[in-house]
């Protein structure tokens, strides 16, 4: 099945987030434990979040 321009872009968006995601996950030992649950709750806040739109889009609607 052949890709549309508008799939490769959001592939490549997903790349993005990906890429800073790892940025986040390097600097872990940068923070306390406290500093962590902090970032974690912030990222499981935000709107909308990876989750969210993973679920989104497994529904295919």
């Amino acid at each position: 099945m052949a890709a549309t321009g508008e799939l490769i872009r959001m592939m490549n968006f997903v790349d993005d987030i990906a890429a800073t995601l790892r940025r986040i996950n390097s600097s872990f030992y940068l923070l306390s434990g406290e500093e962590k649950k902090r970032l974690a709750e912030y990222m499981r806040k935000a709107d909308p979040n990876f989750l969210n739109i993973i679920e989104l889009l497994e529904k295919g609607e």
